[in-house]
């Protein structure tokens, strides 16, 4: 059963500029990964979410500190932390 969305010009101009960056492929593929990614926080725990405050106060903290990543090493985490998720979405 196929479905047709009416969607408004703000959100249609965000779904393009996803495309034209080239993180995806089509419009279908923006609606999907933002319908799983809502559907996945949705199911964090409080216990996971708990994690999360405590991963940006420390990555704040190595910041005042002036403990940064330079763009080349973020890049690299970047790219590591994509290859793996894209992983982890064909192994479902």
């Amino acid at each position: 059963m196929a479905m047709q969305l009416t969607i408004p010009e703000d959100l249609q101009a965000l779904i393009e500029k996803r495309i034209a960056i080239g993180a995806f492929d089509s419009a279908m593929d923006v609606v999907r990964h933002a319908l799983e990614a809502q559907d996945y926080g949705e199911e964090w725990t409080d216990e996971e979410r708990l994690e999360i405050v405590d991963h940006i106060e420390e990555g704040y903290q190595q910041a005042e500190r002036g403990e940064l990543f330079d763009e080349d090493e973020v890049k690299l985490h970047l790219k590591q932390f994509k290859e793996r998720w894209l992983n982890e979405r064909q192994l479902r």
